[in-house]
């Protein structure tokens, strides 16, 4: 017998979560408002939102959906109580029923007013990142031609943009951690022991909804699920002298604790549209915007990046790529009331993509390590620079 590929066997499973003891009706074919998808702390738990009425409410979707399902016209799902469960499911059935809950929720007039119990304001909830957590998370390095040119003038630039675009090559991308890694909106930015060259970088993210593997750019956003902020926050102190490799470390650069913060929440592509015509991105420090970029400032397009990406690895339901950021990174040393290039203790960080939402975020340093310490762990930028 033939091994199932595993688009298929994702199907499968995906058919059998559904027909086994829950049927969704697809009587909603379109939802009477947009909606946001996020992961909030409600009630001490982690719990898996709808934001609706521009992103001032948050609606615990199981308990609206279990309070609708006591009415005799609508039937009864199981509901995944995570969003990596919710992207599974979405394109088999459960964005009809999603649909349903906000229509009813909009025809009860249940958004305004004496709203009940599984109906919050925004601000009352914790805001989790979106996904807990995504099986990989890959980033595309130096794919903004602002980007590729940090502190050029403006002639430098546009030789280099042209050398660029007539030279693309294919996108590099590098991978993340995730678990530890990615933090959610209003959580700390932690700059680890000794490390004081940290610096930032805005981005989108895009979060992926159906297998595949060798994904066409012409079919790309069909395995899209939807978009949220992120930010590749990075380590530019390098690696100390010895041993092997010498250079850059993208381990070191890319890999800290904290150094992932995404959300605030997920935009579902059909309230989107296309991120190559729309996306507007902007980084705050302090007050001072510090980058912007809109995606005609791209290298290699989104979908251009999903054709690369899946001809490496199998993209699965969840799974996260960062598009890359552009010019603005201290890199670019951007003037700010701090007078330094890099991140510093107590600073502020919004970073915002239109028509998605912002992040925002406090930078703290790590005070201390273990005395107990052999010797081997990362050392202070300033003991070899």
């Amino acid at each position: 017998m033939k091994r199932m590929s595993q688009f298929t066997l994702s199907l499968v499973v995906a058919l059998v979560m559904f027909t086994s003891s829950t049927y969704v009706s697809a009587q909603a074919t379109e939802s009477a408002e947009p909606f946001k998808v996020g992961t909030f702390v409600i009630n001490s738990v982690p719990t898996v939102g709808l934001v609706m009425r521009d992103d001032q409410l948050i609606v615990d979707l199981a308990s609206a959906n279990r309070i609708m399902e006591l009415l005799p016209q609508y039937s009864h799902i199981n509901m995944p109580t995570d969003m990596l469960g919710l992207i599974e499911q979405y394109e088999y059935g459960l964005k009809y029923r999603i649909y349903e809950v906000v229509n009813w929720l909009v025809e009860e007039n249940l958004l305004s007013g004496n709203t009940p119990a599984y109906v919050l304001p925004v601000a009352s909830v914790d805001i989790m990142a979106p996904i807990q957590y995504p099986s990989k998370l890959m980033n595309a390095a130096v794919n903004f031609y602002t980007h590729a040119c940090e502190g050029c003038n403006a002639d430098e630039r546009a030789a280099r943009t042209r050398e660029r675009q007539e030279n693309r090559g294919v996108p590099y991308l590098f991978l993340k951690p995730t678990r530890g890694a990615i933090i959610g909106d209003g959580d700390d930015i932690l700059m680890p022991y000794g490390r004081d060259r940290i610096e930032w970088e805005v981005e989108m993210a895009i979060v992926f909804g159906r297998t595949g593997k060798y994904i066409s750019a012409d079919r790309a956003y069909d395995h899209v699920f939807g978009y949220m902020v992120a930010m590749d926050i990075s380590d530019r102190g390098g690696r100390p002298p010895g041993g092997y490799g010498s250079g850059s470390d993208w381990f070191v650069g890319k890999g800290h604790d904290t150094f992932a913060p995404h959300g605030p929440w997920i935009v579902p592509k059909e309230f989107y549209g296309d991120p190559m015509e729309r996306l507007h991105q902007t980084l705050v420090i302090d007050g001072v915007t510090v980058q912007e970029a809109r995606a005609g400032d791209m290298i290699h397009n989104i979908p251009e990046l999903i054709e690369y990406a899946s001809s490496l690895i199998t993209i699965y339901p969840g799974d996260v790529m960062q598009s890359g950021t552009s010019g603005g990174t201290g890199a670019g040393r951007v003037e700010r009331a701090t007078g330094s290039g890099y991140l510093v203790d107590g600073e502020t960080i919004s970073a915002s993509i239109e028509g998605i939402g912002t992040l925002h975020h406090t930078v703290r340093i790590e005070q201390s390590v273990p005395d107990d310490l052999s010797g081997s762990q990362l050392p202070p930028v300033s003991s070899y620079r």
